[in-house]
């Protein structure tokens, strides 16, 4: 085996079938999108990893709380009563999320203690489950909620100019929160309001002070503050609801609220004091990493299903190459109608693969704007008269690297989507610009990294999507067609090929307001002038002096293909698995020219049996086959002069095309 190809094959050599990966999702990048100081903790309360705000708030360096034990961070005194709080998540995880949490205390690495508000949010991975714990020092809302406490007791003790100077310092301290401090009666109507709220929510004091809290109640819960008031009148208390208000320009946010009653000189009730925290960031952040473990596991259900798809249609295909030579021509039209119902198969395994981003791509150094400009001349005839194609150049170039056929298929399948959505016509505007996603960016998507991009983005002015279809859409099989009329994988394919690309995807949409698709892929134009190196198919001449060590550890493919390879006069030594290639490979006489091997196998991986025949035979040539290894072998830079990858299912010709491109 050659120099590259043996440098290649141990690069290769860790490839296994795509786990899901915690670091993933437990990332320092994506915890430092969550404002609050988080930890990542396993189920023995070690952490895994914190975020710089962790840093921050406790003093201790990244490197020094990693690996230790989550009980550093609590004081000995009030370790118990944190034990206790994450006993009663792990038995009830749904009963607290990353938003409103418990009140506990931490200690600094200076030893100092102080109060805090802990909100634990489960990860389900296949190694167990872990926590992400969100930390929030409320030392200045303890202060707070002391001094209103304490304003109320004393106000009978105080002359008017104590109760003058206390009044004065308690509004010092209230307007110095971040949190929104909201005083309102007995009918909701608001009669203190700090700056907090007012950034928060946007409204100045004097707009809103006199009216009823109603204002930034949405319309949907209009039982929300009567209920609460109702507590409040009998002197009950609300602590961290979690809810949703409505800001002065429209945007909803989630808010976590306690809301206290507030008592005159008798006791009697008179109104209620609300402390709020907006946790909208928090929500987000939590609603991400959740939609991203939900299309992991989809991905990995998608590529398993076709990785075993894979060798059953290579079967059919195989059998049908070898039938045809030898059928009248009334019977061969059968085996023909079989051919392409296999090849209709693999086609559909393409699109699971192209999801579970697994499917094997061939990139090159283009630019999207002149391919767009192309394929649009295609898309207009089919889009059809009463719907009118537009391209946009918003930038001189569109440097990508990528598959351009994938683009093309991108496209496609959102065109024929936004088709559907316009039943009485209406526009499709393709468009291109270049993006520098910064950090700030980076900080409300976390999956994304910063740098230059080129943005593709798809609109159509249809029928337009709600919340509920926009959060499936990408899910393989989810349709909203009828029977019949689509399979549900378009925009699956589209979501695998762009995360395989390196890129990123969102979609906007309202119903009556149409679609837009807006795609981030990372721009090449430092590669200008990169092209992959191409071979010409040429002849194939016969295979006969050339043995061929096959490993296939499916019996009937290993045997169709055997049939195969022996038509065209190669000899063949087969073998199950890893360990009997390598005692065939060793017995005495035997000169292997070529090993073709299935990339996953039970007892051992292509790719080791690759490295260990090399050592041996450092000569022979490898040729892998496998319909889900191009996105690992990828990753791993495997996919050098020298190594060569067959994809299942493959034809004959195919077959003996790789052969030969390995062996010249």
């Amino acid at each position: 085996m050659s120099q590259s190809a043996q440098k290649a094959a141990e690069s290769v050599s860790l490839i296994r079938p795509r786990e899901f990966s915690v670091q993933a999702l437990i990332s320092a990048e994506f915890l430092e999108v969550v404002p609050d100081a988080t930890a990542a903790v396993d189920a023995q309360g070690n952490i895994l990893q914190i975020n710089s705000q962790m840093e921050a708030l406790f003093g201790y360096g990244r490197d020094e709380l990693i690996g230790q034990n989550v009980d550093i961070l609590v004081p000995e005194r009030h370790r118990r009563q944190h034990v206790q709080h994450r006993n009663t998540f792990a038995e009830q995880p749904r009963v607290r999320r990353m938003g409103a949490g418990s009140e506990l205390f931490g200690r600094r690495r200076d030893g100092s203690e102080f109060p805090v508000e802990i909100a634990l949010s489960p990860v389900q991975t296949e190694q167990g489950t872990v926590v992400l714990s969100a930390v929030r020092d409320i030392s200045d809302r303890k202060e707070v909620e002391e001094a209103l406490r304490r304003a109320h007791e004393e106000l009978s003790l105080r002359s008017n100019r104590q109760l003058w100077e206390y009044r004065s310092r308690l509004a010092a301290i209230i307007d110095s929160s971040e949190d929104a401090i909201i005083g309102k009666d007995l009918n909701g109507i608001v009669t203190s309001w700090n700056k907090g709220a007012e950034h928060i929510y946007g409204y100045t004091a004097d707009e809103i002070v006199g009216k009823s809290i109603s204002m930034i109640t949405p319309k949907d819960r209009p039982d929300e503050v009567p209920e609460i008031l109702k507590k409040i009148q009998r002197g009950e208390g609300v602590e961290h609801h979690e809810t949703v208000r409505v800001t002065k320009d429209g945007r909803h946010l989630t808010m976590s609220i306690s809301v206290s009653p507030m008592r005159n000189t008798l006791g009697a009730v008179v109104g209620a004091s609300i402390v709020a925290r907006n946790i909208t960031e928090q929500k987000r952040a939590e609603d991400q990493l959740r939609q991203a473990q939900k299309m992991e596991a989809v991905g990995r259900l998608a590529g398993g299903v076709a990785h075993d798809f894979n060798n059953v249609l290579g079967i059919i295909t195989a059998c049908t190459e070898l039938l045809r030579g030898r059928l009248d021509s009334k019977t061969a039209q059968y085996v023909d109608n079989i051919q392409t119902a296999a090849q209709r198969g693999a086609s559909l395994t393409r699109q699971l693969l192209a999801f579970s981003r697994r499917q094997n791509i061939q990139p090159s150094v283009f630019d999207m704007n002149e391919r767009l400009n192309e394929f649009a001349k295609l898309l207009r005839p089919l889009m059809g008269e009463d719907v009118e194609v537009i391209v946009q150049r918003r930038s001189a170039s569109a440097i990508v690297e990528t598959d351009p056929t994938q683009l093309d298929q991108i496209v496609l399948n959102l065109a024929v989507n936004a088709r559907d959505a316009m039943p009485r016509g209406g526009k499709l505007i393709l468009a291109t610009a270049t993006a520098e996603l910064d950090d700030h960016f980076v900080r409300q998507h976390p999956q994304v990294t910063a740098g230059r991009y080129v943005l593709l983005s798809v609109s159509d002015t249809g029928e337009g999507m709600d919340a509920a279809t926009v959060s499936h859409m990408f899910e393989p099989f989810f349709t909203t067609k009828g029977p019949g009329k689509g399979t549900g994988l378009g925009l699956a394919t589209v979501y695998g090929i762009v995360r395989q690309s390196g890129g990123h995807i969102w979609v906007y949409s309202e119903p009556g307001h149409g679609t837009t698709f807006r795609i981030y892929l990372p721009s090449a134009e430092h590669k200008l002038g990169v092209r992959p190196q191409t071979q010409s198919e040429g002849a194939l001449p016969s295979g006969q002096g050339t043995t061929i060590l096959l490993v296939e550890d499916d019996d009937t493919l290993r045997s169709l293909t055997r049939e195969m390879l022996e038509e065209h006069g190669y000899k063949v030594i087969e073998a199950p698995g890893g360990r009997e290639a390598l005692q065939k490979a060793n017995e005495d006489q035997v000169h292997v020219n070529l090993m073709l091997t299935d990339v996953v196998m039970r007892d051992m991986s292509g790719p080791e049996l690759g490295v260990k025949l090399g050592q041996s035979h450092p000569d022979v040539k490898i040729v892998y086959m496998s319909g889900y290894t191009g996105e690992l072998i990828n990753q791993h830079d495997a996919l050098q002069p020298g190594i060569a990858l067959l994809e299942k299912p493959f034809t004959r010709s195919s077959l003996l095309q790789a052969l030969h491109t390995a062996l010249r």
